[in-house]
């Protein structure tokens, strides 16, 4: 192994070498191999070492043991202790994934503590059919059958390539000392079924089981490869883009027998999972939206509409003087006294000066909200202008209200109220302008 190792460090891994390098290791036999491959190495190391304090004694002894071993060798060491059972109630995730969460973010905090480049983890061969099971049987597209990758950014696994029996013999070869996780027998965590009740069966079924697994992945890579060059080119028909709002054209989209696999792939990166209401969208009447924690898909006449989550979406502002308006943060109105020739439009408004009085109030829209658009007799529900002038959801709900008393003087870069408006009879003029 070691003189695979070596070989694979050279010709798939060598940005690795004449590099500072952080190693995750826990003090089990896969960490613990790695540890002894990087020292052989000669390459300059820090290790990082987490205890989540989940096996009691035993998580403590493996600390003590990891803290003595690195000592004696004069190699840097950083330790940290997670309370990870109140992480996990606190932020309402499993033992697992607040663990690997807790880990991750701490191993990129030592990393820039530490001026490393890398961080390396023992993940091998194994790991990558059990990730593939778990996956599979959870359900996933064509990328999440992929395994785990050699790199993600900062994160380097250098011994995917070699078996958890490869490591465990070059272990014993070498005397190498490590501290077994009691857990690690237990069935009680998905994995770990898989990986005492599946895996074996499949190698039982096939001795060449892992060489051809990992034939498989190439072929899914390559797949894949085809998959994302399909994808470029069914984006350049569907898919156009106005400021932060990403268009998807419905027809153009249905031109396209795989659809529903270029939305999987086009849509996954901004943290969609319900795919079915997704597939249906298109099909739904406007207004109709699908969420994500970070974005949504709104269904808008002849598109499906794509933006991120408004951060603040129901927050006003009070306008005390006229430089008031320069200090709003999410729009920009000017007022400034008219000039010559000025002409009403969307985004510039003339109003009597007399008739505003402060405080003013910006906001959003409400359902009762009426006004009495300027050019038009009588008045209207704020909701029935935003159905005739054919807004979509995203526009309603950016759209900013000018009021006083909470009466509507501004609906702000779109109709401005004939009640404040200047006329020809207007002795004070004042202009309210939405910059660009």
């Amino acid at each position: 192994m070691w003189t695979a190792f070596k070989n694979h460090i050279q010709e798939s891994l060598p940005f690795l070498l004449n590099k500072k390098l952080l190693l995750a290791v826990s003090g089990g036999v896969d960490s613990m191999v790695l540890l002894h491959l990087f020292q052989e190495l000669n390459l300059d190391i820090v290790v990082a070492h987490c205890n989540f304090q989940l096996r009691g004694a035993e998580s403590d002894l493996e600390t003590a043991f990891l803290s003595d071993y690195v000592k004696s060798r004069n190699i840097p060491f950083e330790s940290i202790f997670f309370d990870t059972n109140t992480y996990a109630a606190d932020h309402q995730l499993s033992i697992q994934i607040a663990a690997r969460k807790l880990r991750y973010e701490w191993f990129e905090k030592v990393r820039l503590a530490q001026n490393c480049d890398f961080v390396l983890t023992a993940h091998h061969a194994d790991d990558v059919v059990e990730t593939f099971l778990i996956n599979l049987t959870r359900g996933t597209g064509l990328e999440g059958l992929q395994g785990i990758p050699v790199q993600n950014g900062f994160i380097v696994r250098p011994l995917l390539p070699f078996s958890r029996e490869d490591i465990a013999t070059f272990a014993t070869q070498h005397n190498i000392s490590w501290k077994e996780d009691s857990s690690n027998a237990s069935t009680k965590y998905f994995r770990n079924k898989l990986r005492h009740q599946v895996v074996p069966i499949l190698k039982d079924l096939n001795p060449q089981f892992l060489s051809v697994f990992q034939d498989t992945l190439q072929h899914l890579k390559q797949s894949q490869d085809l998959v994302n060059t399909a994808i470029s080119q069914i984006e350049k028909t569907v898919v156009s883009k106005e400021r932060e709002l990403t268009k998807l054209h419905i027809v153009a989209l249905n031109e396209h027998k795989a659809s529903e696999a270029f939305l999987y792939a086009f849509l996954k990166p901004y943290g969609f999972t319900a795919w079915n209401d997704i597939y249906t969208l298109k099909d739904k009447q406007s207004g109709k939206m699908v969420s994500s924690p970070t974005h949504i898909l709104l269904k808008d006449r002849d598109y499906l509409v794509l933006r991120p989550k408004d951060e603040n979406p129901e927050i006003s502002y009070v306008i005390e003087s006229w430089e008031d308006f320069e200090r709003v943060p999410f729009i920009a109105v000017k007022a400034n006294v008219l000039e010559e020739n000025t002409q009403v439009s969307k985004k510039t408004a003339l109003f009597d000066k007399n008739k505003l009085k402060f405080p003013l109030c910006i906001r959003k829209w409400q359902t009762a909200d009426y006004f009495y658009p300027l050019g038009l007799n009588g008045k209207k529900k704020l909701s029935k202008y935003f159905k005739d002038e054919k807004f979509s959801q995203f526009e309603k709900d950016d759209c900013w209200i000018l009021s006083q008393n909470n009466e509507i003087i501004w609906v702000i870069g779109h109709r401005q109220d004939a009640r404040f408006s200047a006329n020809d009879t207007t002795i004070n003029t004042i202009k309210l302008q939405v910059l660009e």
